[in-house]
């Protein structure tokens, strides 16, 4: 079970939570409507970003009148949301990479910086450890009435790389250049993602022990906690232990 689709799933669980929905649709919020300004209008049948970040909000359960609402906001505001990364280490080494999307770049700055210092984190340099990750497109769909070994065989020649079964929904992973494929064959097949996005899935992982892992994971949670926090992507390997260690917490 490779580490970043672990994590995904754990944070899933811990996302049942009232605070961690809001911070969700917060998300998605941002997600339309840069896709609205970005991808080419209102209309996703033109615009495969948007019908991507619609696919994302119907995956979290946001309600159609939100979403059509803020479509409609998007496309009338004169608000302008810039995209930021941010690059730094936790614990043990671990590399955590920030990705933002805000009206307010100096705001970002400081709150991203703030988060890494408090909690025993360093905020490196842009650069300095991007080459850790692969950008790789992830999509999950829940099991249905299909053959699934007919599904992966459709799915290869798409550009499908890997498929995991996990908690009664498929993981998707293709490379970020076939992701507009994977994306087209899906419908082909009307089968509708939970989840699609492009990540940064790490080239190898760093195994730490329980105490560390969870010390820079902390670190992990505080950006994610952030308002103009997108994702944060990072390198530890959750090991079985660590994957217990974060259940004890709750």
């Amino acid at each position: 079970m490779s580490g970043h689709s672990k994590w995904s799933t754990i944070k899933h669980k811990k996302g049942a939570k009232d605070a961690k929905r809001a911070k969700m649709f917060t998300r998605i919020v941002k997600e339309l409507t840069v896709a609205v300004k970005e991808g080419g209008g209102i209309d996703p049948d033109f615009n495969p970003r948007l019908r991507l970040a619609i696919a994302n909000a119907k995956g979290v359960n946001m309600p159609k009148d939100n979403i059509d609402r803020t479509i409609k906001k998007a496309d009338s505001d004169g608000s302008n949301l810039q995209e930021s990364t941010f690059e730094g280490t936790g614990q043990g080494g671990a590399a955590i990479f920030v990705e933002c999307l805000s009206d307010n770049n100096q705001r970002t700055v400081s709150d991203v910086r703030h988060v890494f210092s408090k909690y025993g984190g360093e905020l490196g340099k842009n650069g300095s450890l991007s080459y850790i990750f692969e950008r790789k497109g992830t999509f999950v769909i829940p099991k249905g009435d299909f053959d699934i070994e007919e599904l992966e065989l459709d799915l290869i020649d798409a550009g499908l790389e890997e498929m995991e079964e996990e908690d009664g929904k498929y993981i998707l992973t293709t490379d970020m250049k076939d992701f507009g494929n994977i994306q087209k064959k899906l419908e082909e097949l009307k089968l509708e993602a939970e989840n699609a996005e492009l990540e940064r899935i790490p080239k190898m992982y760093k195994k730490l022990d329980p105490e560390t892992a969870l010390k820079a994971l902390n670190i992990v949670e505080k950006l994610e906690e952030l308002e103009d926090v997108q994702n944060v992507y990072h390198d530890i390997e959750l090991t079985d232990e660590v994957a217990k260690a974060l259940e004890e917490q709750e």
